[in-house]
């Protein structure tokens, strides 16, 4: 598949989710992919198509969130000349478009109850009515479509039509977010890692400091693995050093002393000026090497040396302590 459509990833929550689409390709019925932003859905929704029989035709993807509510119907199922304003010639919708191939529709939860129920007969009957024509036109696609919206929910609360939602949950396969892709952090990490030195031009990729890495490890990501994709190549190319671990990473882009706290300021009467630590003397390089020796001897001393331990408690694998180790020549023991 393409370059920005690889599947990173050794948990067995993720696999599973894997596995279950590479099930499914195969079979033509409608599939529902559900997940929080940045889990992979499109991916999985490419994964159906491309290991289907359908996999020569097209894939067409229409985002439901990008278009005004008056839009939608025409983009799904087309229009004739003078069907609206501004409609000076037919158009063949999207349904039309990825005929006897996949329609990827994404953002579901966004359709109007209007294009719900036009998309229930398409599902049902196969069959789409341009917008200002009568004639039926019969089309042969499968329909995957991907939310991060409670469904079921707003099926009982009336917003989601609950026949439409019987149709298109076939199968649904719902996508892990990244904090629950246990190991997953570290592979995808290492993955954007070495492609940004790549495209950076670095002769070697140095991987992350283990104080780094565990900040990694130990995030939320509301934004799952594209905000991680972001955190990882941001932090490589502003760390600039292919000699040495990457050893800052930045969460929050928008965070500076700058930053505006909101449309107005007010000022706070002047009082005594905060006392503040004494600046490290040596670079920055220094003092993040001072404090990552510093937390692995603590950790050593205190779980007498046994690293199996140590990698645990510091949220490392056995490999990546042991390159922390001999990093700084802690890897021959107590002496």
């Amino acid at each position: 598949m393409e370059r920005e459509a690889q599947f990173i990833g050794q948990s067995t929550a993720f696999l599973d989710a894997v596995e279950r689409a590479s099930r499914a390709a195969a079979v033509r019925r409608p599939v529902l992919v559900i997940g929080e932003r940045g889990t992979g859905k499109e991916l999985i929704a490419q994964r159906l198509h491309h290991l289907s029989p359908r996999w020569g035709e097209p894939l067409v993807t229409l985002n439901c969130a990008a278009l005004p509510e008056t839009l939608i119907e025409a983009e799904l199922f087309g229009h004739e000349a003078g069907a609206f304003t501004g409609a000076t010639r037919a158009r063949a919708g999207r349904f039309e478009e990825a005929d006897r191939g996949t329609l990827f529709l994404d953002e579901l939860g966004n359709l109007s109850m209007a294009a719900q129920e036009r998309l229930l007969r398409a599902v049902e009957y196969g069959e789409v009515v341009r917008i200002g024509s009568s004639r039926a036109v019969t089309v042969d696609v499968r329909i995957v479509a991907a939310t991060n919206a409670n469904l079921p929910r707003m099926a009982a609360e009336g917003t989601f039509r609950a026949d439409l939602l019987d149709r298109l949950s076939f199968e649904v396969i719902t996508l892990p977010p990244l904090r629950a892709r246990e190991g997953d952090v570290y592979e995808l990490a290492d993955f954007y890692g070495r492609r940004m030195a790549s495209e950076l031009e670095w002769s070697r990729w140095p991987g992350f400091s283990a104080a780094a890495m565990a900040a990694l490890e130990t995030y939320e990501w509301p934004g799952n693995v594209r905000e991680l994709r972001n955190v990882v190549e941001r932090a490589v190319y502003r760390w600039g050093d292919e000699n040495g671990p990457v050893g800052e990473v930045v969460f929050d882009p928008f965070a500076s002393a700058w930053a505006m706290q909101g449309a107005v300021e007010v000022a706070a009467l002047p009082g005594p000026e905060p006392e503040l630590p004494p600046a490290p003397s040596g670079s920055l390089r220094d003092a993040v090497d001072a404090h990552e020796r510093g937390l692995l001897m603590e950790s050593l001393e205190r779980l007498r040396w046994n690293q199996r331990k140590v990698a645990g408690a510091l949220g490392l694998t056995y490999d990546q302590l042991r390159h922390c180790l001999k990093k700084h020549g802690l890897h021959q023991g107590r002496g």
